[in-house]
């Protein structure tokens, strides 16, 4: 039976709980790395310090992140929860693809690798047709053209551009 607290609570409930541990887990791990990850300088006033800032916000974050978890009305997770989580989660799928595209452009190239996914997220997201599968893959080779041939945005060239003869080699690592 739910507490009068409990009851009281206006805001969402599902997801709290897993949210408030994660935020706290996740600004406890950062705080514990700030002292690998920036420097204390001799003879700097104490606010230009490179540390004191990012200390202070991440100490914000732990505190208020554990008050947080604290004042929650409850502290168990039911199935709603677990929904919610799995809800959020769905956004690292977009994070991975990301991830994907970076590593493989510098082996593949951005022409074939953008040909590639730019096709494959229209098809996850839904537009399955040819006629859109065409139409992303159109937009894809446009993107290419606008980025290194008429802005020369310097993008490395594939490591697979080094099997084609001189000529080819250095118009595909230049435009494409």
């Amino acid at each position: 039976m739910p507490s009068e607290r409990e009851r009281r609570f206006v805001g969402p409930r599902r997801g709290q709980f897993i949210f408030a541990l994660a935020f706290l887990a996740l600004s406890a791990l950062l705080l514990s790395q700030i002292g690998e990850q920036t420097r204390w300088m001799d003879k700097t006033k104490m606010f230009a310090q490179p540390r004191f800032w990012p200390a202070i916000g991440l100490g914000g974050m732990v505190v208020m992140g554990g008050l947080h978890l604290y004042r929650l009305p409850w502290r168990h997770n039911t199935r709603y929860d677990w929904w919610e989580t799995r809800k959020w989660a769905r956004v690292l799928e977009f994070a991975l693809w990301f991830m994907a595209y970076v590593i493989l452009v510098p082996v593949l190239g951005y022409l074939p690798v953008t040909l590639i996914f730019v096709p494959a997220l229209s098809w996850r997201m839904g537009y399955r047709s040819r006629e859109m599968l065409w139409i992303s893959a159109a937009f894809g080779v446009a993107v290419v053209l606008l980025f290194k041939a008429f802005l020369s945005v310097k993008i490395p060239g594939g490591i697979i551009y080094e099997i084609l003869p001189g000529p080819l080699r250095s118009f595909f690592i230049l435009y494409l």
